[in-house]
């Protein structure tokens, strides 16, 4: 959806994706998701004419892209992968633990997007999973819903990853649930080095089997003894492992995943203005405790910014540990809530909502109710076929 400004990514990449395309040299994935952004809604994807059946007025919607990357289209698969997470949260206080890679790898993640982020979630699951297993600190097998994010307000590169949490879990004997102290699921300080030193040796192992790719501004990591003494640097740097406060249950924890799980690097109502080039947006300085701002950059850089955060082909952001993973996650869940003495939730029907049934979950209104007399309903009537050859549009 476009901000109150009325601006949209989509017009900049169609007002200035041409000449950056000529000008730089980008991968397959970037490529299709800048085509995709600027074509979502358009005529060029199709679409199909609604009539209602009360008044007879006409109306056109188009197709969606589907791209994950595009700040229109996540709203529908966030509504319903958030239905599917509900009956599996327990009724426990949660955590969320952000793991953050420092600045001095990122030119390691631009050219190994891939193999870097991999070994950031193993990373940082590996590290929750082995500190909570120990008795002196919890004693307990976790569940881990881990959500890769790798911008900043300002759009500049800064790989993270949100954990979401469960307070507790089942006894390494299975036998009993584990709770946490109701201020802290694990300590930041033990958390933090274990963190670093696990990334570091799976980096190490990455370099000696030739797995990174080390052009550009990483070229002189060519040289093993530049690159042990970044190793070196990064063993004697304290690494970035926060831990916020517990939710207050279930519906709570909802609300926070709304709001992270399929976010873009950048959505249409943070754009306020396109004058001559320039692209202002606004961000929350949280150096000064969330102060809302505003930043303009030309609509190259604007643009570059954009596109490092376009995910591998394929490449999965949002992954599950410990007791949610996939392969035992419904028989986990179930001793989990044995051991609690909860209820299991009532037998959901596998067949896929439809978007209409979305939108009236979601918003309380009927998509198909005709915005002209407000009595009749819409109807398919004509389906329009996608245009093969792009069009010149006008200016937003």
């Amino acid at each position: 959806m476009a901000g109150s400004s009325g601006l949209e990514v989509a017009h900049i990449f169609r007002l200035y994706g041409e000449a950056y395309r000529q000008n730089h040299r980008l991968c397959r994935v970037q490529l299709q998701a800048m085509r995709a952004i600027e074509d979502c809604r358009t005529a060029v994807l199709g679409g199909h004419v609604y009539r209602c059946d009360e008044c007879g007025a006409e109306q056109i919607s188009y197709n969606s892209c589907g791209n994950r990357h595009c700040p229109k289209c996540q709203g529908l698969e966030k509504e319903r992968w958030l239905d599917r997470r509900r009956d599996e949260l327990l009724p426990v206080p949660y955590f969320h633990v952000v793991f953050t890679l420092p600045e001095e790898l990122n030119v390691l993640a631009l050219g190994n997007p891939e193999v870097i982020y991999d070994l950031l979630f193993h990373s940082a699951s590996e590290t929750l999973l082995e500190v909570a297993a120990d008795p002196k600190y919890l004693g307990a097998r976790l569940g881990i819903l881990a959500i890769l994010h790798t911008w900043s307000q300002t759009l500049v590169l800064h790989p993270h990853l949100h954990c979401i949490v469960p307070g507790g879990g089942p006894s390494l004997d299975g036998q009993r649930w584990v709770a946490c102290s109701e201020s802290c699921l694990l300590p930041v300080r033990v958390l933090a080095p274990v963190f670093r030193g696990k990334f570091l040796a799976g980096l190490k192992k990455l370099y000696q089997e030739g797995r990174l790719t080390l052009s550009g501004e990483a070229e002189s990591l060519n040289d093993p003894f530049a690159f042990l003494n970044l190793l070196d640097r990064l063993y004697q740097k304290s690494w970035w492992v926060y831990s916020k406060p517990p939710f207050g249950g279930p519906e709570q924890v909802l609300e926070y995943l709304a709001r992270y799980t399929h976010r873009v690097a950048l959505s249409n109502h943070r754009l306020l203005r396109l004058e001559n080039g320039q692209v202002t947006f606004s961000y929350k300085d949280y150096s000064q405790g969330g102060r809302v701002r505003e930043m303009t950059l030309p609509a190259e850089e604007f643009i570059r910014r954009f596109l490092l955060h376009i995910l591998p082909h394929r490449f999965v952001r949002i992954r599950y540990y410990g007791l949610f993973a996939n392969r035992h996650r419904e028989s986990e869940l179930a001793r989990c809530r044995m051991l609690l003495g909860a209820e299991s939730p009532a037998a959901k029907s596998e067949k896929r909502e439809d978007w209409q049934s979305v939108f009236v979950r979601v918003t309380g209104r009927d998509p198909t109710l005709c915005p002209e007399c407000g009595r009749g309903h819409l109807h398919v009537v004509q389906e329009l076929a996608r245009q093969s050859v792009r069009s010149e549009r006008p200016p937003p």
